[in-house]
């Protein structure tokens, strides 16, 4: 397994990891199996989505925002929407790889999501052979 730092800049955001896990990929020299990216935070998560059109990670991270709305949590953190936004997106996805590529949609990325930042991150990538 493959841990990856990455730092995040706002309160929420989706950052693309595409490139870092191709590269793992890469290095890992497998030509068929899977890779799975996991987030092991509970304020953050992963997704796969559109990446070739910015307005798409800004909607999604509003709707979110309406889905999630501001109420009298109890957890003294102050932090509970970033925990609900963390558990609606996943900690992880998982992409079939074939011919050493992953099997990702002509417009498909790989996000990290960002709920509770800004902040110094982590995230792992395992990649399996079939």
């Amino acid at each position: 397994m493959t841990v990856l730092d990455i730092q995040t800049y706002q309160t929420c955001a989706m950052m693309n990891v595409t490139r870092q896990v191709r590269d793992v990929l890469q290095q890992s020299g497998v030509r068929d199996g899977i890779v799975v990216v996991h987030c092991p935070h509970t304020t953050a998560g992963m997704t796969i989505n559109e990446n070739a059109d910015p307005d798409v990670v800004r909607d999604l991270l509003r709707a979110l925002e309406a889905m999630v709305p501001k109420l009298d949590y109890q957890h003294m953190e102050g932090n509970s929407p970033a925990h609900l936004k963390a558990s609606l997106m996943g900690n992880a996805v998982t992409v079939p790889v074939s011919r050493g590529e992953m099997a990702l949609g002509t417009w498909q990325g790989i996000y990290f999501c960002e709920f509770d930042g800004p902040r110094s991150r982590k995230f792992c990538v395992e990649v399996v052979p079939a």
